[in-house]
C-alpha cells in the first residue's frame, strides 16, 4: 500500500553519482530519506552484468531502482528482477533529456507518448508487488501548456501508477546539454501544485532548484514530497537533519559518519578489491562550510595514498582538518 510519507524526502537518481557506495553514505546520514539508483537501462539488465547493476547493501532501504526503457515487456522483466533483488520501488525515467537516451527512445521524449508510458507502467504493475512510480518533467521543448503534463499524469495514473516525482522544468530535447537542462528551462512550481490539486489521490513530489529547509517546508505544505539532487550530493550534511521531517530527528556527527565510511571502504576493499578512492569521492562534501574542509578534502582526494588503508587516510584527513582549523 502506498503511504504518502514514504516519499516525503528523497535523493534524486543521478547518473555517475548515486551508485551503491553513495547511497550507503547517504543512509548513514538519514534513516528515512528515500534513495534512488542511477538510471539502469533495460538493455543493461537483459544483456549485461545484473549483479553489477543491482547489487546493494541492505542498509540502503528504502531504496528504489530507476529503469530506463520503452518496451513494456522488457520493463516488466526488469521490474521483476528489481523486485527479486529486494528493491522497494521501481521508478520509470521519463525525465532524462540527454541525446543518448533519446536515441534509445526513452527518457523525457516518452512524455510525448503518454499511452505508451501507460502501457509500460501497466506491464510493470502486473509483474511486481512493489510500487511502480514515474519521474518526469512538466513538459518537453518550449511548450508552456499545463494541460500537457496534466493529461500525461491522468493517462499514466489510470494504468496503476500512484506516485509521480515531477521535475518542475521542461526538458528541451534539442540545443541544451543535460546540465543546461537542469538550469535553463524556467522552474514552474505552480504546475506541480496544480497537479496535486487536480489529483489529490495521487502522491505528487517535486524536484528542481530546491536547496534550503525553508523551500522544503514551503513545498511540503502543498505537496507530498520533495526530491533533492545536486544540493544533497554536494552538501550531504544537510541529509543529517532530514529525519526531523518525519518526526524522528537523528543525532549523528560528521566524524562518526566519516569513521563508518572508512570502515565500509576497508570492507569493500577486502571483499571486492574496490579502490577506496571510488567510494571516498562521494563524501568529499561532508565537511563543506567547516574550518579546514579544503585541507580535509585534499587528503581524501590524494591518489598517492590510494594503496593506503582508508582508516589511515582518515587519520591523516582528521589531522589536516584539525591543523587547518587551529590556524584559522
Amino acid at each position: 500500500m502506498t503511504k504518502q510519507d514514504d516519499w516525503r524526502l528523497s535523493v534524486a537518481p543521478m547518473m555517475d553519482w548515486t551508485d551503491r557506495h553513495c547511497r550507503y553514505f547517504h543512509r548513514l546520514l538519514s534513516r528515512k530519506a528515500r534513495l534512488y539508483t542511477e538510471m539502469v537501462t533495460t538493455g543493461a539488465l537483459l544483456h549485461g552484468d545484473v549483479p553489477r547493476h543491482l547489487d546493494f547493501d541492505a542498509a540502503e532501504h528504502p531504496v528504489a531502482l530507476q529503469l530506463g526503457g520503452s518496451e513494456p515487456a522488457d520493463l516488466a522483466k526488469c521490474a521483476k528482477l528489481g523486485e527479486d533483488w529486494g528493491y522497494d520501488e521501481i521508478n520509470l525515467n521519463c525525465g532524462c533529456p540527454s541525446e543518448r537516451v533519446q536515441r534509445g527512445a526513452f527518457g523525457a521524449c516518452l512524455m510525448a507518448e503518454p499511452q505508451l508510458v501507460a502501457d509500460c507502467v501497466k506491464a510493470m504493475v502486473d509483474a511486481v508487488n512493489v510500487p511502480v512510480t514515474v519521474k518526469h518533467r512538466i513538459g518537453i521543448d518550449k511548450g508552456e501548456s499545463y494541460e500537457f503534463v496534466r493529461d500525461f499524469v491522468g493517462t499514466v495514473s489510470e494504468a496503476g501508477c500512484n506516485v509521480f516525482m515531477v521535475h518542475a522544468r521542461n526538458a528541451w530535447l534539442k540545443g541544451l546539454s543535460p546540465k543546461e537542462n537542469r538550469e535553463v528551462p524556467p522552474l514552474r512550481y505552480e504546475f506541480v501544485h496544480r497537479l496535486k490539486r487536480e489529483f489529490p489521490q495521487l502522491v505528487i513530489g517535486i524536484n528542481g532548484g530546491i536547496t534550503t529547509d525553508e523551500q522544503v517546508r514551503e513545498q511540503l505544505q502543498a505537496l507530498d514530497g520533495v526530491m533533492v539532487g545536486r544540493e544533497a550530493y554536494h552538501h550531504p550534511w544537510w541529509l543529517a537533519s532530514w529525519d526531523a521531517y518525519y518526526g524522528e530527528p537523528r543525532e549523528v556527527t560528521r566524524a562518526g559518519v566519516e569513521k563508518q565510511m572508512a570502515e565500509y571502504m576497508a570492507r569493500e576493499r577486502q571483499a571486492h578489491g574496490t579502490p577506496w578512492t571510488s567510494i571516498a569521492r562521494h563524501m568529499l562534501g561532508l565537511w563543506n562550510g567547516q574550518p579546514g574542509a579544503r585541507k580535509w578534502r585534499q587528503v581524501w582526494s590524494d591518489h598517492k595514498l590510494r594503496d593506503s588503508d582508508p582508516r589511515d587516510v582518515m587519520a591523516l584527513a582528521e589531522e589536516a582538518l584539525a591543523r587547518a582549523a587551529e590556524m584559522l
